[in-house]
């Protein structure tokens, strides 16, 4: 079992100030695989002090100085993906195929798209008789999440190194692995000491503190609306900044007029994708009255079809949950669906048939739902959709946004016009057409409350600016 209990503070790798073991799991065995410890207040305080005694120094570091530093972060970070690749697959149970081809490349997309964002990014402007400058917003707080973690980590560090600001990182406690191996990274290209700090704990004792401390400018937070709740209250007394992408319950409308073979299995094949556990999921198929009946059935075959294996073995099947907790949460909503009255044509409770240790799922598909149900509002991370009817594309439109969510929206449709017309009129920051699939370089987050701000490309810089204007 690795032995993962210090902390990254001021360029240097330390003890916590009070021990506090935390075992990691790992999802697919329920084996013990690492040992962190969680962190404190003074674990904290120590690194944000490391943070701000740095900010002065990097903040004043030349484009092409934090270009070389970006590029040999890249280059360390291509030398290591394998290693990468392999413990996202141990800490959260994405199957190794999937891990090295779609988790870890979000790490080197990540700092890719922010380098190259870089080097072409307008710093200064005129304006009349203004120059408008942009200006490092400060130290910067991470509160990161366990379903994609690298991918978190990196689209918010990745900017936040472009654009001069140094920063805390608080990797989620369930997957941190990942986080400390990019760690291991950024200690190897050699930022300068404060630039990057790292702390494990959970949210009470390192996210609270991280979330209210008033010498942290800005704080990035990825997570449940819950919690995302929870850190901007605990941000308002020191009036900072806050960024949050949050949940999500995407709509996946398909018109009559839509290949439906090829749209409904796509849009099983991506809420399927990574068992379930993206907050962009199409959770909630909305499909015409028309052509409901013989979508379902195609969506049974679909989700019947996906395999369900162990993270070890290479191929393009579906790994465990992320935990006991996840677990237990998606059989109750399953249970809750059932209750409710919707049909299960696919899947249901239970583990998947020889997979009885770990925290399998079998994928499921829920027919006969509205819009009321539990399962249609609530966000479930995992591999279950719901299916509902719509007779009007007025009707679809309606359902789409009734949600408390906004971050994606899917359609599928052969008439041009008609995908254009419905696009503009769904409440989400991201749409997806004829399932397009979305570039490093495209905006990432959503409406209501899914958040705030924008990740991803030259469009994650815009948080960790300030903007002033100097008259002359």
């Amino acid at each position: 079992m690795k032995d993962l209990r210090q902390f990254y503070i001021n360029g240097q790798w330390v003890n916590p100030v009070q021990a506090n073991d935390f075992h990691v799991e790992n999802p697919a065995n329920e084996e013990m695989v690492a040992t962190i410890s969680l962190g404190a207040a003074a674990d904290v305080e120590s690194a944000i002090a490391a943070a701000k005694a740095a900010f002065p120094v990097y903040s004043k570091f030349s484009v092409d100085e934090r270009i070389a530093l970006m590029e040999k972060l890249l280059q360390i970070y291509m030398d290591r993906y394998d290693e990468m690749a392999a413990v996202i697959s141990m800490e959260m149970g994405a199957p190794i195929s999937f891990a090295s081809a779609s988790q870890a490349d979000t790490g080197r997309g990540h700092i890719s798209t922010a380098l190259e964002a870089l080097k072409v990014f307008e710093f200064e402007r005129q304006v009349l008789n203004t120059r408008i400058v942009k200006e490092p917003i400060g130290v910067c707080g991470f509160i990161t999440p366990w379903n994609w973690p690298i991918n978190q980590i990196t689209c918010k560090v990745a900017p936040a190194l472009a654009t001069g600001c140094t920063m805390v990182l608080k990797p989620s406690e369930i997957a941190p692995l990942s986080g400390y191996l990019f760690t291991e990274m950024m200690d190897q290209a050699g930022f300068p000491a404060g630039v990057y700090n790292m702390v494990n704990g959970d949210g009470p004792g390192v996210g609270a503190v991280l979330s209210s401390h008033p010498d942290i400018d800005m704080v990035s937070f990825t997570g449940s609306t819950r919690a995302g709740v929870l850190v901007a209250k605990a941000a308002a007394d020191t009036v900072k900044r806050v960024t949050q992408e949050l949940g999500g319950k995407s709509p996946n409308i398909i018109f009559e007029d839509a290949n439906l073979e090829t749209a409904v299995s796509a849009g099983v094949a991506h809420m399927m994708g990574n068992t379930g556990q993206s907050c962009n999921a199409p959770s909630r198929m909305l499909v015409h009255s028309s052509v409901y009946d013989q979508a379902v059935q195609i969506a049974k075959v679909a989700a019947e079809q996906v395999q369900i294996d162990q993270p070890t073995k290479e191929g393009m099947h579906v790994g465990p949950l992320s935990s006991r907790v996840q677990f237990d949460k998606v059989q109750g909503l399953i249970k809750v669906g059932i209750d409710e009255g919707a049909e299960v044509v696919a899947g249901g409770l239970g583990k998947p048939e020889g997979l009885e240790t770990g925290y399998f799922v079998k994928p499921t598909v829920f027919a006969g739902v509205n819009n009321q149900m539990t399962i249609a509002q609530e966000e479930v991370f995992g591999p279950v959709l719901t299916m509902i009817s719509f007779d009007t594309e007025e009707q679809a439109i309606e359902i789409a946004n009734d949600t408390p969510y906004g971050l994606a929206a899917y359609l599928s449709t052969g008439d041009d016009e008609r995908a254009k017309r419905v696009a503009g009129q769904l409440r989400a920051g991201m749409v997806s057409l004829n399932s397009a699939s979305q570039n490093y370089t495209a905006p990432f987050g959503g409406y209501k409350q899914s958040g705030n701000g924008r990740e991803w490309g030259e469009f994650g810089f815009d948080d960790f600016l300030e903007i002033k204007g100097i008259t002359s």
